[in-house]
């Protein structure tokens, strides 16, 4: 059965919602049940957390295939597909009395990370958009940026009520009753089935020189940054001198924070070369960090607020960036190729920044800082040949 040709607004907001589930239930089920899954089977948070990161190595070495996947064949079959993937691990996870049923259930789970996270979904987009998916892309980071607002207290309330295990078993339920049907029967199943817009008057020239090392490098950098702050932010905090208390106050202006900076770059920077805001992305957290060394905590709130902003745009500049330089010609596999190393150091990244916190207190926010300063200076070889008078969205 072909799925109906929704508007490309009804597109935007089926695969905003389904990746609002997608991450609610695999990327952030950690942080709410990690602790109690780990004192039931009675493993260290850290073999959860070492099996978690495992799974996101999995994903990063399966991207640049899935990627070839939506190239060839679009993205509704795939991102159908990666609820199912992600059902059956969560059903594995429910059901492990071991570390052994653990990394099974993980190993599921980042199969289906791999099929259905934001990758994969821009590369969906791009299959069917064009070059005109830059808007589309920015339109689902927007409802999805709301991911961990609403899964967090979900897990956590489910959790509380019925045990860890029945929480997997709902978000199981929600990705076969809703994740999947929505993306297979709603997602347009023809290429460009979206009006194209009127071509752009620049003819396309090669990308700049070196621009893949350079975009591997700044989404390393900056995604290093992302697993650290979601590991470490409210202890970080309190590092600097907040109460627990205003720490997680504080954390829980990410998600707000990064929403409303995708508004701006959906409004006010839609017309400019996705450098721009790549570029402006990264200069936000170390302007935070610097307000959080001078002033402590009373520094938390501006910090917090900074960082999520900038981490929201790095999220839209991971789609529109590659989508700019490269054009949508074999966007899914390079995408996937980008996303390889940078989840090599998301993943790594809070152990290695616990340590940093461990041993230099708040005063480890200055080599987070320094990673997206050196991100920013990447961006800064970057000039682009040729591009479009204004990016349709």
């Amino acid at each position: 059965m072909s799925a109906p040709r929704l508007p490309r607004a009804g597109v935007v907001a089926v695969i905003g919602t389904t990746q609002t589930l997608a991450w609610a239930s695999s990327y952030y089920l950690p942080a709410i049940l990690g602790a109690p899954i780990s004192t039931s089977l009675g493993l260290p948070q850290s073999a959860f957390f070492a099996i978690f990161s495992g799974a996101l190595l999995l994903s990063a070495a399966l991207g640049p295939w899935v990627g070839r996947l939506i190239d060839r064949h679009g993205g509704r079959a795939v991102l159908a597909a990666a609820h199912a993937v992600l059902a059956a691990g969560l059903v594995l996870l429910a059901a492990a009395h071991g570390a052994a049923g653990l990394a099974l259930a993980w190993t599921v789970l980042g199969v289906g990370i791999a099929m259905g996270l934001y990758d994969p979904a821009f590369a969906a987009l791009t299959w069917l958009y064009g070059r005109a998916a830059r808007g589309p892309i920015t339109g689902i980071t927007l409802i999805a940026g709301f991911a961990s607002t609403i899964g967090w207290p979900m897990s956590a309330v489910l959790a509380d009520a019925f045990g860890w295990r029945a929480a997997c078993l709902a978000w199981a339920g929600l990705n076969l009753a809703l994740g999947m049907p929505l993306n297979w029967f709603l997602i347009p199943s023809a290429a460009r089935a979206a009006p194209q817009p009127v071509a752009a008057p620049v003819a396309e020239r090669a990308p700049p020189r070196g621009a893949m090392p350079v975009l591997a490098f700044y989404f390393s950098a900056t995604w290093f940054v992302t697993g650290a702050m979601a590991a470490h932010l409210p202890e970080l905090l309190q590092r600097a001198g907040a109460s627990r208390e205003a720490a997680i106050a504080a954390a829980a202006l990410v998600g707000p924070a990064q929403v409303a900076a995708r508004l701006v770059e959906f409004g006010l920077l839609r017309a400019f070369h996705p450098l721009l805001s790549g570029r402006l992305a990264a200069l936000l957290h170390p302007i935070g960090a610097a307000i959080l060394l001078l002033f402590g905590a009373p520094g938390a709130i501006p910090f917090t607020l900074l960082y999520g902003a900038g981490n929201g745009m790095i999220t839209i500049a991971k789609g529109s960036l590659p989508l700019a330089l490269f054009g949508p010609a074999g966007f899914g596999q390079r995408s996937g190729v980008l996303s390889a190393p940078a989840r090599l150091a998301q993943s790594a990244a809070p152990f290695l920044f616990g340590l940093l916190l461990a041993s230099l207190g708040s005063r480890a926010v200055i080599v987070s800082a320094g990673l997206c300063l050196a991100a920013f200076a990447a961006l800064l070889l970057l000039r682009p040949r040729a591009e479009p008078l204004a990016m349709p969205g």
